[in-house]
C-alpha cells in the first residue's frame, strides 16, 4: 500500500469528500513547536503509489486541514500563529493563500467544515474559544467561549447544519447549536484532557470522545450520566477518533502510543485490530467516504500511509 515521505513532521490527514483518491496533509517542522509547516494535496494513482499534486508552504506550522464541501479545490488550514488560512489547488502556490483570517489569539488546533449546509466551517484554538466562518466573509460570523481551557476539536453534527460539539482541556463536552445563545448541553466526559471528538454517522444522538487519559468513550447525549461504551487499549493519550462512514458500530483511533486501532464499540471485545506501522506519535487519521475500509495516517515520523483495512501498511 502507498506511503508518503513529508519534509516536516506530519499532523494531520483528511480525505476528499469529492474524489475517492485524494487527499491532503498538514504539516509542522519540529514538531509544531517552532518552524515552518505545509499544506500537501496528494493523489493515490493507480499504480498504488502517492503522487504529489501541489504543496502550500506556511510560515508556522500546520495543525489541521479540511476540504471545502462546496468547492473541490478548496483546502482549509489551521495554523500554529493562530491563523485560518484558505488554499486554492486550481492555483499556482504563488497566488496562494487566497484568504488568511487573524481573529485567534493563539495556536488554532482544527477545522471542520459543515458537511450539511456546506457554507461554513468551524475552529477550535488554544485561545480557549471555537469560531463560525463562511466561506466568503473575511470575519468570523460568531464566536463560542464558554471553555476554561485550549478548545482541542469542534465537530459538526453529520445531520443537523447548526449542531456541532467541542471537547477541551477543561475534560468537558459541549454541544451547541448556534441558532441559541449558549451551550445547550454540558457534562465532563473524562478527568483529563479531552483532545478529539466525532459524531455517529447513522446515529445523531452519540459522539465519542479520546483523552488524555488513553481512553475512548462513546456518549449519547439524550442521557450523558454513563458513557455508552469506554474502550480501553491504548497505552499513550488518544490524539484522534474517527467513526466510519460505512458502519455504524465501528470507528478508528490514533495515539501517541504510535498505534492504529479500530474498534467495535458495541462488542465487549471491542478492539477490532491494531496496527504499528508508524515508529513515531500518531496524530491523523482519516477513513475514505467512497471506499469502504480504506484509511490514511500520519505521524511525527514524517510519514502518511493509506491502506485497505486488514492489509498491512508497509506492504508495497
Amino acid at each position: 500500500m502507498p506511503s508518503f515521505k513529508a519534509p516536516f513532521n506530519c499532523s494531520a490527514v483528511k480525505f476528499s469528500p469529492y474524489y475517492e483518491n485524494r487527499l491532503a496533509v498538514g504539516t509542522a517542522q519540529n514538531f509544531g513547536i517552532v518552524g515552518n509547516g505545509a499544506v500537501h494535496v496528494l493523489d493515490l494513482t493507480p499504480g498504488a503509489a502517492i503522487a504529489p499534486v501541489v504543496a502550500f508552504n506556511t510560515n508556522d506550522g500546520v495543525y489541521d486541514v479540511a476540504f471545502a464541501e462546496d468547492n473541490d479545490n478548496l483546502v482549509v488550514a489551521a495554523i500554529a500563529d493562530g491563523s485560518v488560512k484558505l488554499w486554492d489547488i486550481a492555483r499556482p502556490p504563488s497566488a496562494n493563500p487566497i484568504c488568511s483570517m487573524n481573529e485567534h489569539t493563539q495556536e488554532v488546533q482544527s477545522v471542520d467544515y459543515n458537511p450539511v449546509r456546506k457554507d461554513s466551517f468551524l475552529t477550535a484554538s488554544w485561545d480557549d474559544t471555537v469560531k463560525l466562518w463562511a466561506i466568503d466573509r473575511p470575519v468570523s460570523i460568531r464566536t463560542f467561549k464558554e471553555h476554561a481551557y485550549c478548545v482541542y476539536a469542534a465537530v459538526w453534527n453529520p445531520r443537523h447544519a447548526d449542531v456541532f460539539a467541542s471537547v477541551s482541556g477543561d475534560c468537558t463536552v459541549r454541544i451547541w447549536d448556534v441558532r441559541e445563545p449558549a451551550s445547550t448541553i454540558v457534562f465532563p466526559a473524562h478527568e483529563m484532557e479531552i483532545l478529539s471528538c466525532d459524531w455517529n454517522k447513522y446515529d445523531d444522538c452519540i459522539v465519542a470522545t479520546a483523552s488524555v487519559d488513553r481512553s475512548i468513550k462513546v456518549w449519547d447525549v439524550r442521557s450523558f450520566r454513563v458513557p455508552m461504551a469506554v474502550l480501553n487499549g491504548h497505552t499513550f493519550p488518544v490524539k484522534k477518533i474517527k467513526f466510519s462512514p460505512h458502519k455504524r458500530n465501528f470507528m478508528v483511533s490514533c495515539s501517541y502510543d504510535m498505534t492504529v486501532c479500530m474498534w467495535d464499540y458495541q462488542v465487549e471485545d471491542a478492539l477490532v485490530w491494531r496496527y504499528d506501522h508508524h515508529t513515531e506519535f500518531v496524530v491523523g487519521i482519516d477513513l475514505n467516504s467512497f471506499v469502504e475500509g480504506l484509511m490514511a495516517s500520519c505521524g511525527w515520523d514524517e510519514l502518511v500511509y493509506v491502506w485497505q483495512h486488514g492489509t498491512d501498511p508497509r506492504a508495497l
